[in-house]
């Protein structure tokens, strides 16, 4: 039954709707809404065809819980209130009355976000004029304004900042600046006496000096972080340099140690042999002041085909010597 009713409802709601012209209301995301046609008795409130509400007997029953604690039924006026409204609250809004007055409205809810306060900065100063620069943090569907007075003399939509020129002359009069969107407004008086002052003026000098000395600063600082590094890389380089040389004389002063030295033998060419002094006698011959040397011959020793040969020549007349004594 229930829901043949919703069916009925959501019928009746097309078919007004095509009738009734549908009211525009618009409100900021956090703040509150209130629709402007009473249920008093009887009656229904729909969001995008669905009942989030139900007036009877004088008593209000919410049927959907994302509205819970969010929306409220005055008892005396009939009116309903949405509060800690959101993006996803922008659509249309149907109120079925069913009791006393009948009717059947609907509103087309336009949600925006919140506008935040505009700064105003001084750029310069002059003997003649003054430059200020009014901005603000977002400007989502944002319009700036320039007053003077109750005129506007400059504006710009959906802008992050916008400037003002005010000469000497109108230095009396009353500016401000105001940050709009179609569901909020937020204004800055401004002081144009305090604001153009030459004594802000050296005050903004100060603060850049001090932004220059910071920056100065900060260059420096990587400027020498980048020179230590360097250091500490040509040192441990060197260093390293250092360990191999000592490492590689070692090993040669090692090598040197333990190596061979080989000494030729010189021969001359036409030494006579021993072997022709011997006389040969019969008998005993008494030999014990002879000594004999043994020695190993090596090719690498030989530095001359001709040396070897006299070589050759006096082994085979030693062995000779040898086999007839």
């Amino acid at each position: 039954m229930e829901a043949q009713m919703r069916i009925i409802l959501f019928l009746m709601v097309i078919i007004s709707s095509a009738t009734e012209e549908v009211k525009n209301l618009i409100s900021t995301e956090g703040g509150s809404i209130t629709l402007p046609d009473p249920v008093k008795e009887k009656g229904y409130l729909s969001f995008k065809g669905t009942t989030i509400a139900a007036v009877n007997k004088g008593e209000v029953e919410i049927e959907e819980k994302i509205y819970i604690n969010r929306l409220h039924w005055d008892k005396n006026t009939g009116f309903f209130t949405i509060t800690g409204l959101q993006r996803n609250d922008s659509g249309i809004y149907y109120i079925d009355s069913k009791k006393g007055r009948t009717f059947t409205t609907s509103y087309n809810l336009i949600m925006y976000e919140s506008v935040s306060t505009p700064a105003v900065k001084r750029l310069s100063v002059s003997a003649e004029s003054c430059i200020l620069l009014c901005s603000v943090e977002k400007a989502e569907e944002t319009t700036l304004l320039w007053y003077k007075d109750k005129e506007i003399l400059n504006q710009s939509s959906s802008a992050l900042s916008l400037l003002l020129t005010v000469h000497k002359q109108d230095s009396n009069s009353s500016y401000s600046c105001v940050a709009a969107n179609p569901a909020d407004n937020k204004t800055l008086p401004v002081n144009i006496t305090t604001s153009c002052s030459e004594q802000n003026n050296t005050d903004n000098s100060d603060d850049t000096n001090t932004r220059y000395y910071f920056v100065t600063g900060i260059i420096i600082s990587i400027v020498l972080a980048v020179f230590v590094v360097l250091i500490a890389i040509i040192t441990k380089k060197k260093c390293l340099n250092k360990t191999k040389t000592t490492t590689r004389q070692t090993q040669d002063s090692v090598n040197t140690d333990t190596s061979v030295n080989y000494t030729d033998v010189q021969i001359s060419g036409n030494r006579p042999c021993q072997a022709g002094n011997l006389s040969d006698s019969p008998g005993t011959v008494d030999r014990s002041n002879l000594t004999t040397v043994y020695d190993k011959l090596e090719a690498h020793r030989m530095l001359h085909t001709d040396t070897a040969e006299n070589v050759s020549d006096e082994l085979s007349t030693y062995s000779n010597f040898a086999a007839n004594h």
